[in-house]
């Protein structure tokens, strides 16, 4: 039995989709009975429980060969980074008292350096909490979500008008979720032995200006990258409804993206997915 948790999000979906389409047995764990009946007409186990919940998680885990872990955030909280560690914190206590075998845990490039890396920060500190309690670990360290430009998309069929945190010729590493969801169901139904670090990128590497590019192919206009100013982070994230700290934290991030200082670890063992900037963006428009 194989548990995937964020089975209703981007990766855990694409991850529970696979496990199933490969007729492994998988248990899928969400937070209300509601978002579970699609998963069961679909021949998947569900267990109710939240990372809120150690003891309902522990139960979710027990007797499962393997997870897919990942800590969802919640960036209304005013004390966002400490908040996202105790969540970390009691997860790893269930996974402890589970003695669950083997767990793959969704972290982000960049989480191996120490600081300056904003909310990649919270990554780090649970790479190393599971690790301390866990045998079998693997770490997914994927870069820059394609899917992140979906929330843009609306301004450029408008306006034409791309905003862009990140500066408009600088290629970064990107992926879509796609794959790493494809990647984490495979790695999760081989199992693990001891601790892995698997880093993931797209096929390519991409600049804001290649996503207005090809948005202006898919939309049929012109669209061009509107560079914002670093200062202009906080202020447009409180507006989304995030707290000032966790606002905070995305200007350091995007300023260490900006410096080139979010890098990987170990680049040369690489893995690359599949799915073409193109053909991610296609889908979100």
């Amino acid at each position: 039995m194989l548990v995937v948790l964020g089975a209703t999000g981007h990766t855990g979906s694409v991850v529970a989709e696979t496990v199933l389409a490969r007729k492994q047995p998988v248990r899928v764990v969400v937070r209300s009975a509601d978002n579970g009946t699609s998963w069961a007409a679909k021949g998947a186990e569900v267990a109710v429980a939240s990372l809120d919940d150690q003891a309902a998680l522990t139960r979710a885990l027990h007797g499962a060969s393997g997870v897919y872990l990942l800590i969802p955030p919640n960036y209304g909280a005013a004390s966002w980074l400490a908040e996202q560690r105790q969540r970390v914190d009691q997860t790893a206590e269930a996974v402890k008292a589970s003695g669950i075998a083997h767990v793959l845990l969704l972290s982000s490039i960049g989480a191996h350096l120490p600081d300056g890396t904003g909310p990649i920060r919270a990554a780090r500190y649970g790479e190393q909490r599971l690790t301390a309690v866990a045998p079998n670990v693997t770490i997914l360290r994927p870069g820059y979500f394609m899917e992140n430009w979906a929330s843009g998309i609306g301004i450029a069929k408008e306006q034409g008008l791309l905003p862009s945190f990140i500066p408009p010729q600088m290629s970064i590493p990107m992926i879509s979720t796609r794959d790493i969801g494809r990647v984490a169901a495979e790695r999760l139904i081989a199992g693990g032995r001891g601790h892995a670090i698997v880093e993931l990128a797209g096929p390519e590497e991409y600049s804001p200006e290649d996503v207005a590019t090809e948005l202006s192919g898919i939309l049929g206009r012109a669209v061009a990258i509107q560079a914002a100013p670093l200062s202009a982070v906080v202020p447009t994230f409180t507006s989304f409804g995030f707290s000032t700290e966790a606002a905070g934290l995305f200007e350091e991030m995007y300023t260490a993206f900006s410096k080139s200082a979010v890098r990987y670890e170990r680049p040369a063992s690489l893995v690359r997915g599949t799915t073409s900037l193109a053909a991610a963006l296609r889908g979100m428009a």
